[in-house]
C-alpha cells in the first residue's frame, strides 16, 4: 500500500510518505471495530472520531487524515477507488502529511481497510 501512496504522491510532485506503527495501530484498530460492531464510518457508534483513536494510540499529531474503504479484495483496488474519490484522493496527494498507517481486516462482508495520514 505504501508504494501505491507514494507513486501517487510523486506524480503530484509530494515527498513520500513513512510508515508510522501508532498510525498504523490506530487504522488497524478502526478496521477491526467496524467489522466487530458492523458500520462504516469515520466515527465509531460511540462517538469516537479519528482525531481521538490516533491520540489514543500514542501518535501526537499536528494534523491528521483518514480514508476508509470497505469490500475491496486487493491495495490496488482499493487505491483506484480511493484515486477516483476528490475527498479520498486529497488526502492521498496532501502534501502536508509525513506518515502513513494502514490497517485491513478481513471477513465476510469485507475487508475493511483503513488509511491515516498524519504529520507532527
Amino acid at each position: 500500500m505504501l508504494s501505491l501512496v507514494n507513486a501517487e504522491r510523486q506524480k503530484a510532485g509530494c515527498r513520500p510518505l513513512t510508515t508510522n506503527s501508532k498510525l498504523a495501530t490506530a487504522a488497524q484498530r478502526h478496521s477491526a471495530d467496524m467489522k466487530a460492531r458492523n458500520y462504516f464510518s469515520h466515527t465509531s457508534p460511540d462517538g469516537t472520531d479519528p482525531g481521538r483513536r490516533i491520540t489514543a494510540a500514542g501518535y501526537r499529531w499536528s494534523t491528521y487524515g483518514e480514508n476508509i474503504a470497505r469490500g475491496q479484495q486487493t491495495a490496488k483496488s482499493v487505491m483506484t477507488s480511493w484515486m477516483n474519490s476528490s475527498g479520498h484522493r486529497a488526502n492521498i496527494l496532501n502534501c502536508s502529511f509525513k506518515e502513513l498507517g494502514v490497517g485491513v481486516v478481513k471477513g465476510s462482508g469485507g475487508p475493511w481497510w483503513t488509511q491515516n495520514f498524519g504529520a507532527r
